[in-house]
């Protein structure tokens, strides 16, 4: 990470800075359970990794969309349904209003004071990102929001990683991906990129064994700034 120029963080969005536990309350709404929430963002991801392993795209509001209309329809049929018109339009607005974990804010500003550049790279939404950051208070330590529209590959593909690096003037060398999710670290140590994987809560060994391992490991955001100094 060393170099003329100064190392490039980039992080994952949802549920790296995002915390997404409120959408929780929206599936209740709807008539669904909110322990449902992590099964459905679960299955998000793997549709749209899945597009992409078949060479196709498909933006993350629609994939979503589509996981909680078939969500719904086995675990809330429409004959039961007594909330919103749109159901999954009132949860999918939930990310409009998330917040960032607590750690995020005095982490990112610690990081950004200590000359690294930083960056959002999300399979996600770049607007509901900078609505995040916003409200958190630390838009202005960021310079540039991506999400996988441009390349159109989702994360894990290299091609992500990659379109970040270049709209950055990096080498891959130079940049480090700082997520919570083990399959984005992987892809991005796949990519070149270093990666520092936040553990939040869980214990180290909680790492996939097959995936390429990080090349840091934090708690939280507080710790990775100590680490990175």
């Amino acid at each position: 990470m060393s170099g003329d120029r100064l190392p490039l963080l980039v992080f994952d969005v949802n549920e790296t800075l995002s915390d997404m536990t409120p959408l929780g309350r929206r599936f209740e709404d709807v008539g669904v359970a909110a322990d449902l929430m992590p099964l459905w963002f679960a299955g998000v991801l793997r549709d749209g990794f899945a597009l992409t392993a078949a060479g196709a795209y498909a933006d993350f509001a629609d994939v979503a969309r589509d996981g909680l209309r078939r969500l719904l329809a086995s675990a809330a049929p429409a004959a039961e349904h007594t909330g919103p018109d749109d159901p999954a339009g009132h949860v999918l607005a939930g990310f409009s209003e998330l917040n960032v974990h607590p750690d995020v804010a005095d982490g990112v500003r610690a990081l950004r004071a200590a000359g690294y550049r930083l960056v959002t790279m999300t399979n996600g939404n770049a607007a509901l990102t900078d609505g995040l950051l916003t409200r958190a208070g630390v838009r202005d330590c960021f310079e540039a929001l991506w999400d996988v529209t441009g390349p159109r590959h989702w994360k894990p593909d290299p091609r992500s990683y990659a379109y970040v690096t270049r709209q950055a003037g990096v080498r891959p060398a130079e940049a480090m991906l700082v997520a919570v999710h083990p399959w984005d670290i992987d892809g991005a140590r796949r990519a070149g990129l270093a990666g520092a994987w936040l553990r939040r809560g869980v214990g180290a060994d909680a790492y996939p064994r097959t995936m390429t391992a990080p090349t840091l490991t934090a708690e939280d955001l507080g710790e990775l700034a100590q680490l990175l100094g």
